[in-house]
């Protein structure tokens, strides 16, 4: 990506890099955010400076939120006064209890240098389920209008997560501050997937595993995936999530 790129040149940004990914289970949320943290960080995800937070796991409890506010607090300041070019992943970020996010807010803007360090070199991802159904929906439409997936832009889909994610009373930005002073710097959404990228997946998928790729493997395993919609079958129900459970019914 061009603003990723452009960031990592700057020695001295304006502001953390922020970037809200959204689209259905599967279709490369995770993936991409893991892609780019490999290529940053020695030792990708298990890097001492890449911090990954889910909802279930570290923010379970709703009447809790104030201590977890606190402790979410002093865990970012604390890991970015020891290294200003850390990452942070905020995993499934529908399901935070609003208002909990917001505690960030003052590392995310252009102003946070606190004890010598320069924040505004760190890195934060949402990454979020949210606007996913939406953007199925916008991209089915303009797929019917001869648009195809390739061609779509931000701004096809820009109105339709803005209503679903940030106006969405549900979600962890509902009323966020991070909304209201424009904090996050790309919006990123991900498409459904056609078969043809499913079969890459799977390909991709035999590889790791170690197995062979074999062309009428690729092509039943990615058949066996439900399509939507129900009589064009066009895009992936599931994107490439079940992809790995499914090759064990093929060997």
């Amino acid at each position: 990506m061009k603003g990723v790129r452009e960031f990592l040149e700057n020695q001295n940004p304006v502001k953390p890099l922020v970037m809200s990914f959204h689209g259905s289970t599967g279709t490369g949320k995770t993936y991409v955010s893991s892609m780019l943290v490999r290529y940053l960080f020695q030792g990708g995800l298990q890097s001492p400076y890449v911090h990954q937070f889910s909802p279930m796991v570290h923010f379970p409890h709703a009447e809790q939120i104030e201590q977890y506010k606190e402790s979410l607090k002093r865990w970012i300041q604390g890991n970015l006064t020891n290294c200003g070019r850390s990452a942070f992943l905020f995993d499934e970020t529908d399901k935070m209890h609003p208002g909990l996010i917001d505690v960030i807010i003052p590392f995310l803007g252009p102003s946070w240098v606190v004890y010598g360090t320069n924040y505004r070199k760190a890195i934060f991802i949402f990454i979020s389920n949210a606007g996913g159904e939406q953007i199925n929906e916008m991209t089915l439409d303009l797929w019917r209008a001869r648009k195809d997936r390739e061609e779509i832009s931000l701004q096809d889909l820009e109105l339709a997560i803005s209503k679903a994610v940030f106006e969405n009373p549900q979600s962890g930005f509902w009323k966020s501050g991070i909304i209201n002073e424009h904090l996050i710097d790309f919006v990123v959404p991900f498409l459904p997937l056609k078969h043809h990228h499913v079969k890459q997946c799977v390909v991709s998928e035999l590889v790791q595993q170690g197995l062979e790729v074999r062309p009428d493997v690729v092509q039943e395993v990615a058949d066996s995936i439900p399509y939507f919609p129900e009589e064009e079958k066009i895009f992936s129900s599931t994107g490439c999530k079940t992809v790995a459970s499914r090759i064990s019914f093929f060997f």
